[in-house]
């Protein structure tokens, strides 16, 4: 996110935090017998669909946008949407999971003013250059 905020002077950025945690967890096919669980490490993001929602819910009644795109497929978000619509705001959703078999949420699709499906070669074409020089950052080569 430092890489795209360097570039456009007005996006503020919200992030969550990732939690990781050894937790204890029922096995789904236990051995008679054997334990019934297991010891796993557990990571959990906590705070990025709160923080978007709050703000997207914020911006609409300060009249900070005139069309919004979440790119989400959490249904957590679907009343935030559905607030900032009763603000007289265009909410529209995008997919993230440029998978097509991954449908978007049909809580968000009600919700939304309109939908989108982020396809693979929308990936490819919105990648960030290779290197920031100016800020020590780059791609990683998976991406």
């Amino acid at each position: 996110m430092q890489a795209i905020s360097f570039h456009i002077d007005c996006l503020a950025v919200h992030e969550g935090h990732f939690y990781r945690n050894v937790v204890r967890m029922p096995l789904a096919q236990p051995i008679p017998g054997l334990p019934r669980t297991v010891e796993v490490v557990k990571t959990e993001e906590k705070g990025s669909d709160v923080n978007l929602a709050v703000h997207l819910v914020n911006d609409a009644c300060e009249n900070a946008f005139d069309v919004a795109l979440v790119i989400s497929n959490d249904s957590d978000l679907a009343e935030a949407i559905r607030i900032a619509k009763g603000k007289g705001k265009a909410v529209g959703v995008a997919n993230p999971s440029a998978d097509p078999k991954v449908q978007m949420n049909a809580e968000l699709r009600n919700a939304a003013s309109f939908t989108r499906r982020i396809e693979s070669k929308h990936l490819r074409l919105s990648q960030l250059p290779q290197a920031f020089p100016e800020i020590r950052i780059k791609k990683p080569a998976d991406w």
